[in-house]
């Protein structure tokens, strides 16, 4: 602690942000200042202090700090930094989900329509489409209706043939010089005029069409425009009646029991309810005006902002507003209304949240027991030096040899980190040596310890390997070999599910039920996913002789019998008996042994 008294003498009264470490180095907490040194110092004053706060500084062991210009650059490097290190204390938004649009590309010389989640200034925007309505049929409307393209085929001066949604009605064919510039620009401001909710002459379109149909006995496809208008209807009935059409507003309510939180947002544009999203959180170490501020700027680094913001909480209004002119190079309204239907939809919101705090705190804390709490449990079970923030395992696929690959899953906390994960191609290995392929993958793997590549490859806490104590024995060499001393490893031996670990002759056993056994079957099993799914991708129809050749009984006749009823060799592998049994000349017998070779290979 002497040590961090000092660098508190060294602080700036500067903006910034900070970031506390633990024993072994790790972020456990990012932080933004106004004025970096009062802000950081206050940590370790000996004032009364919350305690997640209190728990946090517990286990400071450290802390760096970085420099900013001001405290809205500072603001956007914290939100960086939280995405990067996931800290403990930190609250965190892990459903960053972005929603669907429906992009109009107004900079082409005949604008298309398509699907997108990404905002760029490049084009008209409509949504989010958050539930209830799909993107691809309200396209589906405007090209039937408009006849506006879909496609993205360049159009030059060189005349092409008109495809088939342009003999289907659903497209002028602009690409074939069939309909005039301002013929097609009149289309397309129907278009954007249509989904900025004017509905009703598309409406009364599809009902001639549907009448149309039905007098001509087409039954079918009038049952098709039936349900395009039903589904405008559906469209209709989000108008909010007492919102103007102008209004493109996010509604938040935030709800707290001290230990954890819930977000709430419902989001209006055009003055349609397009939906709304909840979110379960943990309390951060912060107050709770600056978690709730954090948690907006993870938000909308990955959606959309409003044109106004509407909320109960207190936060710092001028700092966010900053936020998001930097972001989207306008201004932000942040509204907290007293009356009318603002206020109303606050309440919506406020009753949404509240009630999902009561229905999600027994889910979090399930949620928790199964991946942080099963964390620290495993540490104390296996005696292991440090909690296994980041765990690492790998598994080997191939079939005889044949295109082998390994999988490298991450979990963090114990949950499944996916932007984590890595696939390897094996590249040195001749024939089915899964140990000499993961002896090649770890070297791989770790090989980026102490490089530039760390950034983007952490060091592990705790490597899981599948199998008994000759498979962690063997590893342990490729560690030796490779001079790593300070990262734990363990094996799951999968018959009797028996921990080995290095410090111990004997396993450890653990009941079924226990969330640690089950978080290490989770990264085990997920594992082997992994790789068997990167394995199925490479390995094509042109390998299908080879690796069937390795059944009795399959020659060139039941090869292609098996090619034409199931197209693929991964759908061969994925077929089940029955359906195998199925293909010409196969039978039952046959089937249950090429069922039989494909799971004892895989």
């Amino acid at each position: 602690m002497s040590a961090i008294r000092e660098k508190l003498k060294l602080l700036p009264d500067c903006p910034g942000v900070y970031i506390m470490l633990d024993k072994d180095g790790a972020v456990i907490y990012v932080g933004k200042a106004r004025v970096l040194k009062n802000r950081v110092r206050q940590y370790f004053h000996s004032s009364e202090k919350p305690q997640k706060v209190r728990s946090m500084v517990e286990n400071v062991a450290d802390f760096s700090y970085i420099v900013a210009p001001t405290e809205v650059d500072a603001l956007a490097l914290e939100n960086n930094l939280i995405k990067k290190y996931k800290p403990k204390y930190n609250i965190l938004l892990k459903d960053d989900k972005t929603y669907p649009y429906i992009k109009v590309h107004t900079r082409e010389e005949f604008p298309r329509i398509s699907v997108t989640r990404r905002i760029r200034k490049d084009g008209k925007y409509f949504g989010p489409f958050m539930g209830g309505v799909r993107c691809k049929d309200v396209i589906d409307i405007a090209a039937k209706v408009y006849n506006i393209r879909t496609c993205a085929v360049a159009i030059g001066q060189k005349e092409k043939k008109p495809c088939l949604n342009y003999h289907l009605h659903r497209c002028l064919a602009p690409c074939a010089h069939l309909c005039t510039r301002e013929e097609y620009a009149a289309r397309v401001e129907k278009t954007l005029s249509f989904l900025s909710g004017n509905y009703e002459e598309a409406e009364n379109i599809l009902r001639e069409k549907m009448a149309r149909f039905a007098e001509a006995e087409e039954f079918e496809l009038a049952l098709e425009y039936r349900d395009k208008i039903e589904m405008l209807a559906k469209l209709g009935r989000k108008r909010i009646t007492a919102m103007p059409r102008s209004v493109d507003a996010d509604i938040w309510a935030y709800s707290s029991n001290g230990l954890y939180a819930c977000a709430s947002v419902l989001v209006t544009r055009r003055g349609m309810m397009q939906g709304e999203r909840n979110f379960s959180l943990e309390e951060g170490a912060a107050e709770r005006e600056e978690s709730f501020l954090s948690f907006l700027i993870q938000y909308y680094s990955a959606h959309e902002l409003p044109h106004e913001i509407i909320l109960g909480e207190e936060m710092d209004d001028g700092l966010f507003r900053g936020y998001a002119a930097e972001k989207a190079g306008r201004n932000v309204e942040i509204t907290r209304p007293k009356l009318g239907v603002k206020k109303e939809l606050l309440d919506m919101a406020r009753r949404n949240v509240k009630e999902y705090l009561e229905k999600s705190v027994s889910v979090i804390e399930h949620k928790n027991d199964m991946t942080k709490n099963a964390c620290a449990r495993l540490q104390k079970l296996l005696g292991l030096s440090r909690y296994p923030n980041r765990m690492e395992c790998y598994d080997i696929s191939n079939i005889s040899g044949v295109d082998k690959v390994a999988s490298m899953v991450v979990f963090t906390d114990g949950e499944a980190d996916k932007t984590a994960y890595r696939r390897f191609r094996i590249r040195t290995v001749e024939g089915a040596d899964d140990f000499a392929s993961l002896k090649e993958t770890l070297k791989r793997r770790l090989s980026k310890l102490g490089t530039a590549e760390e950034e983007r490859f952490p060091k592990p806490q705790l490597v899981v390997i599948d199998g008994g104590k000759g498979q962690l024995s063997a590893v342990k060499e490729i560690f030796d070999e490779l001079g790593i001393s300070d990262i734990e490893l363990i094996s799951l031996a999968k018959r009797e599910e028996e921990i080995f670990t290095l410090s111990s002759e004997k396993s450890v056993r653990l009941e079924r039920r226990d969330y640690a056994l089950q978080m290490l079957q989770r990264i085990r099993d997920e594992a082997h996913r992994f790789a068997i799914t990167y394995f199925r991708s490479l390995h094509s129809k042109n390998n299908l002789a080879s690796v069937l050749d390795e059944i009795g009984g399959i020659g060139k006749q039941k090869r292609v019998a098996l090619m034409a009823k199931f197209g693929t060799i991964d759908k061969i592998m994925r077929a089940s008996e029955e359906e195998l049994a199925s293909a010409e000349g196969i039978g039952r017998e046959l089937a249950a042994r090429i069922k039989r070779h494909f799971e004892e290979k895989l």
